[in-house]
């Protein structure tokens, strides 16, 4: 599954048009290294999102095939450090 489509589906960010201005503005990375949107993603990857000040770090779980309600959402990810 493409980044900016994870980032949506598991509601890290609320729109997958900010999802592709954060990695085209090299804000997301994948495992450290600046992503972007089309990056394939993988189970166990690490997100890290810098939105403002704040920095962000997510392992991926699941990766879903298809859209998922908002309390499967919370089960795609773990939070790294508290958001």
């Amino acid at each position: 599954m493409r980044l900016d489509k994870y980032l949506k589906i598991s509601r890290l960010v609320k729109r997958r048009t900010v999802a592709n201005e954060l990695c085209d503005h090299g804000h997301v990375q994948i495992n450290h290294k600046v992503a972007k949107a089309s990056t394939e993603i993988k189970i166990a990857d690490v997100i890290t999102l810098k939105i403002g000040a704040k920095v962000l770090e997510a392992r991926v779980l699941i990766v879903p095939t298809k859209a998922v309600s908002i309390q499967e959402a919370e089960t795609l990810f773990e939070w790294l450090n508290t958001p």
